[in-house]
């Protein structure tokens, strides 16, 4: 009732207070106040308006009552009365954690506790939240009821709203993020299984964990940016008062790091996830992250690796448990949410790998993981190599190799860099490598080393440790301490082998005597690093930064030569896997690179033991010739050893990887290859070198594969000569270099044979069975080689011979006892030492003792079997000689194609091969093979060796010296004793002076080469051999000089073997020295070299007299025979050779050319006349004696004729001064004196002409003197010529190629002269030097221009003639402006003192004599060019040097004064010289007289200039 009436109460105050009538108020307030007994003030306070209440009087004032009923309210509605602690409830929560803590193995459920929880929430009004919160807090205390919890918190879930879980867990994660907080593990972990059980999401979650993703990502930049700044400290060099400072800074930074950052909370949740197996959460992390970043935690490597071993454990436990290893098993996760175990390879690639890759080089944290990881791919490549797979299989399989790659070169080496020099993970990971193709291996080696220490900061830190360890390493590495280094080597390699070879590899680039130590220092390594050496040594090989040229552009350089060098050393001493190295060495050859070929010559020298060197001496020549044993024994410079495992390991290499033929027929084919593809823009020399080393390799690599391969092996993979040569285009001497081995395995298979098949030891049987088994063998070989070459080739020679010739070897043709008995003897000087060594302990000296036996047996053994194999080789040559040449052409042509086909090709082929080239040749002498010259070989092979000197690489000069050699060896023991010529060669073929195209008649006598003719011939050949080696000398050109030394230097034994021809060679050494002394030092080398060894020889040489008897009687007995040819020179005069015509044409040519160029004087017809007489240089023979009288008799008619035209259009002086220095000295001396009779009756019979009235004795002495001092003065200006050429080495290089060309062209034209100057010592025979220099100086006075003995007569007119001479004939040398004015004042002088001499004459007379002079000053330029070129500037041609080749232009004055081979009687005066000069001719007698009486009017003849001169020599020719 009170409550009814008090709501009235307030309406009604409502009402009225909105009245306006105060009475209503009024009463409303009275009858409040009336019933204030019946309702209670409290009940009004609650419902009236405050200041009603104020005017009734219940309240004081209205304000403060509004105050306090606002803090009442506010009090009662917003503040916090209770705070779901523990202990406003305790009761109730005591009891929610005794109902969760309780035992849980009995029947409890979690459905049954939450009934219970509802119930205490619900009786003690507890908070849900709490109780959510304290479920979390008591799950983690009990971490192993997880199937209790789980699904206890997941019904509870239902009752709240779905992000309440996630923001409970992110709160107490929240908790632990202040500095120096520690998150629980557990806290971690009930985080992770609520996740894996999807209770909540990792997004919602992942935002409340510290720290963020930015911050993360910094601190990764911050680590990789530290780890560089580690790799730039290592690599700075660092003072000392740096490195305080630097400790410093370093101190101060530790110190500010003391405050620790608050731990990482994603990575500890990840750890957790890892742990209990949520691998899918775990992934979507790390994804989050900067790669290996979580994995750079070691906790969470360990995590992750934890698990790998449980998911691997089957697999293991089934393929990869090695034999005997029981290994402890790894328990299941309890979890079975977590992911499966792998049962098979496929599930491997799809859960594990993966995985894998996370961990990547992390993985060096768990060695026992790493290393069930590799024998896992151990077994799957068992598996994959294995044949029986289907397709769908092996298509998997494929696949599942390229992961496993990945997985390789991701994470077990990046792995294995991080472990701590682990040597058996070294080894377990070579078990699965060694699996690999090389191809593979070197790719991962390449990206271990190139990319993945780049990839992550540790890397970074690991790869600078081991650069700077290396180098500590490598400072201290010598000779003496090569065990603690290289312990110290094989520990840093097993982790980092990649960079640590990379290091080493550049230092052995710089220093080449770190070489030794270093292979020795290489012996703790383990096969996985051998294997990388090898990828590093490749890939050293091929780095295109570095040039294989050394600055010079012609040598190869020292770092390419250093690395082939530590290649053979280390491929020789380890286990190192070739076939990667080979197949670069091919692929560089396919390319069309030959550099390194100094690689394989390096691996093959040093592992089978096959040395290829230029520099052997004879012995070791000689020992090459023999079996194997003593190839090894005294074959080479060192005695390699040992060599049999390295070399089968070579051999299984190439075989393996049929790698053995291709690197042949590369080599082969790259020999040319080097010259017209790679040579173009190449130094001469250093093509030179390339082709030898190119050649050399193919030598010893070819050698190496004949020794090694079994005959199966071989026959299997070398084709047949034609395939050979016409499909693979392999040329024809490396083919058959490749087919010899074969043969002689086919051969001596065969013999074999037939001794089995009939048991007949008599000696005659075995030679027809060994005669037979050849045939069979080298049948097919005759029939292939025909395609090699032209039908018209065999027409001269046989495929039989051909094939013999190419298929023989010098094991074949001869025995070498001496070095069986040296080796012999060694070994018996070695046993005797043994027994005289006292230290020496007995079994050490048994064994030493046993072994020498043993060596010395098969030393003997051998020998005996080496005679009994050449006895039937020598009889079986015996039988085909007569089918060998067939000389349907002529038997010129047959040696000429002998020389070309068989001997050149394979004489510079090897040192062997030149040896085994000379003896061939004496064998089929030796052997009386019908259709061979001897004497035509041996003179061709001595003739003109310029071209082929010139055409040689350095080493085949020394093979090609090597070759002549061994011939003169041969001609100079034929030529030191008469019994043994007319043992070997007095009733022999081939020294048959009348070769006819059928048959030979041994019995006639007359036709056989006497002994003194032979030394005749032999003297021609010295001499020919002076002339081109003085030749080449002088050319200037470096392969000329250096291959003319090369060969001097190896024909050094038997040539020079006479005085005058070795003071010749020696003075031309001696310039070389001089001159190439600062600008080619090699030359200078080679020059000094074989200068100090020509001394050394001095003693063996003899004069002229000695060499060949030059007796009146032997010259009058042959006076035409002396002119054969080089096959006759000497011979019957009934010599008759079939090359005759050939030559007669040649002849005609010479002499065509020859009046082209020069124009024919009476002297040029008389030595046109006697040319057919003489050799050619090619060394065939001349035309018999009826023919050449034919030809004389035709050739003066027209002389005759012919001769004032001739005249009349050219100026006699230069070329009869030529013709005659060429003639004068090598025509005979009957011949000459028969000349100069011609001479005069030629004179005589000339038509004078009608108005030479007046003097004419003295125009006639006057033009006679004029004549012999343009002799003179033309010799004098060829000297000073050539003097100012050599000064100018550069107008020398400035001659063009066409010059040369012309030059070749006249050269040709003019080798007849020439080679009839190459006979010239031998008919010379005076009985003293003072008779024959008498003799020649009468002759000289008109024919030799540049002899010493006209020179000496007036040494100070020629001053003044030369003088003036050299202004006249070197005009094309000047400048045009100068040559302008000195030809004006010629002009001006000559033609004021022409008139006034010739006042007197008549009109007629004058007029001609300006003609002549006018002409004449024209013509001398241009025959002085013409001269220039046919001399040329770099002296090759033949006519810029005097005939004698001791005697040249080119020395000055005063050599040719000192010189007594030329002037025996230098002490006499000029009058005595007079007095022989006047015995000879007339006109040089006059000149004498003239030269006392008249010296003043000689002065001015010489002042008017060679024009003047020359003018009046023409006017007295006409005149007479």
């Amino acid at each position: 009732m009170p409550s009814i009436l008090a709501d009235v109460f307030c309406i009604l105050d409502i009402e009225t207070s909105c009245l306006e009538e105060k009475s209503k108020r009024d009463q409303f307030m009275q009858l409040v106040l009336a019933c204030l007994y019946l309702v209670s003030d409290t009940i009004l306070k609650e419902r009236l308006d405050p200041d009603t209440l104020e005017s009734l009087g219940l309240i004081k004032q209205s304000q403060q009552f509004n105050q306090k009923s606002v803090k009442i309210k506010t009090k009662l509605f917003y503040k916090q009365q209770k705070f779901n602690l523990l202990r406003e409830e305790n009761e109730g929560y005591a009891k929610l954690i005794a109902e969760l803590g309780q035992d849980l193995s009995g029947n409890i459920t979690s459905d049954l506790i939450l009934e219970n929880i509802k119930s205490l929430i619900g009786c003690f009004n507890l908070d849900p939240n709490r109780v959510l919160d304290i479920i979390l807090e008591v799950y983690e205390c009990r971490p192993e009821y997880d199937e209790f919890f789980v699904p206890l918190i997941e019904s509870y879930m239902y009752m709240c709203e779905p992000q309440t879980l996630c923001h409970i867990l992110g709160f107490k994660f929240k908790f632990y993020q202040e500095p120096n907080g520690e998150t629980p593990v557990s806290l971690y972990r009930v985080a992770a299984v609520l996740l894996q059980h999807n209770l909540i999401d990792l997004e919602d979650l992942y935002v409340h964990l510290l720290p963020s993703d930015n911050t993360i990502l910094e601190e990764h930049k911050r680590e990789i940016g530290e780890a560089k700044q580690i790799v730039r400290k290592l690599t700075m060099v660092v003072l000392s008062s740096e490195k305080t400072e630097e400790k410093e800074k370093e101190k101060e930074k530790e110190e500010e790091k003391t405050e620790k950052p608050p731990d990482n909370q994603k990575l500890g949740l990840l750890e957790a996830m890892l742990k209990i197996g949520d691998w899918q959460h775990a992934q979507s992390i790390m994804d989050q992250m900067p790669p290996f970043y979580a994995t750079s935690h070691k906790s969470i490597a360990v995590a992750l690796c934890q698990l790998l071993h449980v998911m691997i454990e089957p697999l293991y436990r089934r393929v990869g448990v090695p034999k005997g290893a029981k290994g402890t098993p790894v328990p299941p996760l309890q979890n079975k949410r977590a992911p499966k175990q792998v049962e098979n390879f496929e599930d491997l690639r799809k859960e594990v790998f993966n995985m894998l890759c996370y961990l990547g080089p992390h993985l060096s944290h768990d060695p026992i993981l790493f290393a069930k990881v590799v024998r896992l791919g151990k077994a799957f490549m068992k598996e994959y190599q294995s044949d029986g797979n289907k397709q769908e299989d092996k298509e998997k399989l494929e696949v599942l190799f390229s992961c496993l790659l990945s997985i390789t070169d991701q994470v077990l080496l990046p792995s294995l860099s991080l472990m701590d020099c682990n040597a058996c993970m070294s080894e377990e990971l070579w078990g699965m490598f060694r699996t690999f193709p090389y191809q593979y291996r070197y790719r991962l080696y390449g990206q271990w080393k190139n990319e993945t220490y780049n990839s992550h900061p540790l890397l970074v830190k690991v790869k600078a440790q081991t650069i700077d360890r290396a180098k500590y390493i490598m400072k201290r590495l010598t000779k003496e301490n090569v065990k603690p280094s290289g312990r110290q080597i094989g520990k840093l390699s097993h982790s980092n082998p990649t960079i640590l070879f990379d290091y080493i590899l550049s230092q052995i680039q710089k220093y080449d005597n770190l070489i030794t130590p270093v292979v020795d220092s290489l012996k703790y390594l383990t096969s996985l690093n051998y294997d990388v050496l090898a990828y590093c040594i490749i890939e050293a090989l091929a780095n295109p930064e570095k040039e294989r040229m050394k600055l010079d552009d012609t040598t190869i350089s020292s770092w390419l030569q250093s690395l082939a060098s530590f290649c053979g050393a280390v491929f020789r001493k380890y286990p190192i896997e070739l076939a990667g190295l080979l197949q670069y060495v091919a692929n560089q050859l396919k390319a069309g690179k030959s550099f390194d070929l100094l690689i394989l010559k390096e691996v093959v020298q040093k592992m089978a033991g096959i040395e290829i060197t230029e520099e052997m001496t004879m012995e070791q020549l000689e020992a090459m010739t023999g079996g194997e044993q003593l190839k090894a024994e005294g074959g080479y410079f060192g005695q390699i050893r040992n060599t049999k495992k390295s070399s089968q390991r070579l051999k299984d290499a190439l075989l393996d990887h049929d790698l053995a033929l291709p690197l042949c027929l590369l080599m082969a084919q790259q020999r040319n290859g080097v010259i017209f593809q790679e040579g173009e823009e190449k130094h001469l020399k250093l093509v030179g070198k390339l082709y030898d080393q190119c050649h050399d390799t193919l030598v010893q690599f070819g050698g190496f594969l004949a020794s090694n391969l079994s005959t199966e092996d071989y026959i299997k993979r070398v084709p047949s000569i034609d395939v050979l040569c016409n499909e693979f285009h392999t040329p024809h001497d490396a083919a058959f270099f490749l087919s010899r081995p074969m043969y002689a395995h086919h051969i001596s298979s065969k013999y074999d044979e037939l001794k089995k098949a009939e048991k007949g030891n008599k000696q005659q049987q075995k030679v027809h069975k060994y005669i037979t088994s050849c045939e069979l063998v080298m049948a097919p070989v005759h029939d292939a080689v025909i395609s090699l070459h032209l039908p018209k080739v065999w027409d001269d020679i046989s495929p039989q011979f051909y094939a013999t010739f190419w298929s023989l070897t010098m094991y074949d043709l001869a025995v070498p006892h001496t070095s069986y008995e040296r080796e012999v003897t060694k070994l018996r000087v070695q046993m005797k030492a043994i027994d005289d060594n006292q230290e020496m302990p007995p079994n050490k000296k048994k064994k030493e003792k046993e072994r020498c036996t043993a060596l010395q047996d098969k030393l003997l053994e051998e020998e005996k079997k080496q005679s009994e194999h050449v006895q039937r080789v020598l009889q079986r040559l015996k039988l085909e000689k007569d089918n060998w040449l067939l000389a349907k052409s002529t038997k010129n042509e047959t040696i000429t194609k002998f020389l070309q086909l068989c001997i050149f090709p394979r004489c510079i082929f090897s040192a062997i091969d030149a040896v085994y080239c000379a003896r061939f040749v004496e064998l089929v002498h030796q052997q009386k093979t019908p259709n061979f010259s001897t004497l035509l070989c041996y003179d061709r092979v001595f003739s003109d060796i310029i071209y082929t000197v010139a055409s040689c690489t350095e080493n085949e000069a020394s093979r090609y010296g090597r070759f002549l050699c061994c011939m003169l060896d041969t001609v100079t023991r034929w030529h030191s004793d008469r019994t043994i010529y007319e043992k070997e060669c007095g009733n022999y073929p081939g020294f048959l002076t009348i070769l006819r195209a059928t048959g030979f008649d041994s019995g006639n006598k007359a036709d056989q080469l006497d002994y003194e003719n032979f030394r005749h011939v032999v003297h021609k050949w010295h001499y020919k051999l002076t002339k081109a080696s003085v030749h080449c000398l002088e050319t200037g050109e470096y392969t000329h000089i250096r291959n003319i030394l090369i060969v001097l230097t190896k024909i050094l034994p038997w040539y020079p073997k006479v005085v005058n021809l070795g003071q010749a060679l020696e003075r031309r050494v001696h310039k070389i020295c001089q001159e190439e002394k600062e600008k080619r030092p090699d030359l200078y080398a080679l020059a000094m070299g074989y200068s100090g060894q020509l001394k050394s020889r001095k003693h063996c040489m003899v004069p002229e007299n000695d060499f060949h008897h030059k007796d009146q009687s032997t010259r009058n007995a042959a006076p035409t025979t002396l002119q054969n040819g080089p096959s006759g020179a000497g011979l019957p005069p009934s010599l008759t050779i079939n090359a005759a015509k050939l030559e007669e044409s040649t002849a005609e040519d010479t002499d065509k050319l020859k009046e082209k160029s020069q124009g024919a004087v009476k002297v040029i017809n008389k030595a046109a006349n006697t040319t057919p007489k003489v050799t050619t240089s090619n060394g065939n023979s001349a035309s018999n004696s009826s023919k050449v009288i034919k030809e004389k008799e035709d050739k003066e008619k027209c002389g005759k004729e012919k001769e004032k035209e001739k005249k009349e259009k050219m100026p006699a002086a230069t070329p009869e001064a030529k013709m005659l220095g060429k003639d004068g000295k090598d025509k005979p001396k009957e011949e000459r004196t028969n000349k100069e009779d011609k001479a005069r009756d030629t004179k005589e019979k000339t038509p004078k002409s009608d108005k030479e009235k007046e003097k004419t004795k003295r125009e006639e002495k006057s033009s006679k003197d004029e004549k012999s001092k343009i002799i003179v003065t033309n010799a004098e200006s060829k000297s000073t010529i050539e003097k100012e050429r050599e000064k100018e080495p550069s107008r020398e290089r400035d001659v063009t190629k066409d010059m040369k060309t012309k030059e070749n062209i006249r050269g040709g034209g003019e080798k007849t002269p020439v080679a009839g100057s190459l006979k010239s010592p031998v008919p010379r025979s005076e009985t003293s030097d003072t008779e024959r220099e008498q003799k020649r100086r009468k002759v000289d006075t008109h024919c030799s221009p540049s002899h010493s003995s006209t020179v000496k007569d007036n040494p100070s007119e020629l001053k003044d003639s030369s003088a003036k001479h050299y202004v006249n004939h070197s005009t094309p040398t000047l400048s045009k402006s100068k040559e302008r004015e000195v030809d004006k004042k010629d002009l001006d002088k000559s033609r004021e003192r022409s008139r006034e001499r010739e006042k007197k004459e008549e009109k007629e007379r004058k007029d001609r004599k300006r003609d002549h002079s006018n002409s004449d000053r024209e013509v001398p330029q241009d025959s002085t060019k013409r001269r220039k070129e046919e001399n040329g500037t770099t002296g090759s041609s033949k006519h810029s040097k005097s005939v004698s080749p001791s005697d040249s232009p080119h020395s000055n004055e005063k050599e040719k004064e000192k010189n007594k081979s030329k002037s025996s009687s230098k002490e006499k005066g000029d009058s005595i010289k007079v007095e022989k000069m006047e015995k000879s001719s007339s006109g040089s007698k006059k000149e004498s007289r003239h030269d006392k009486e008249k010296p003043e009017k000689k002065e001015k003849r010489d002042s008017t200039g060679g024009k003047e001169e020359k003018k009046h020599h023409k006017s007295s020719d006409k005149h007479r």
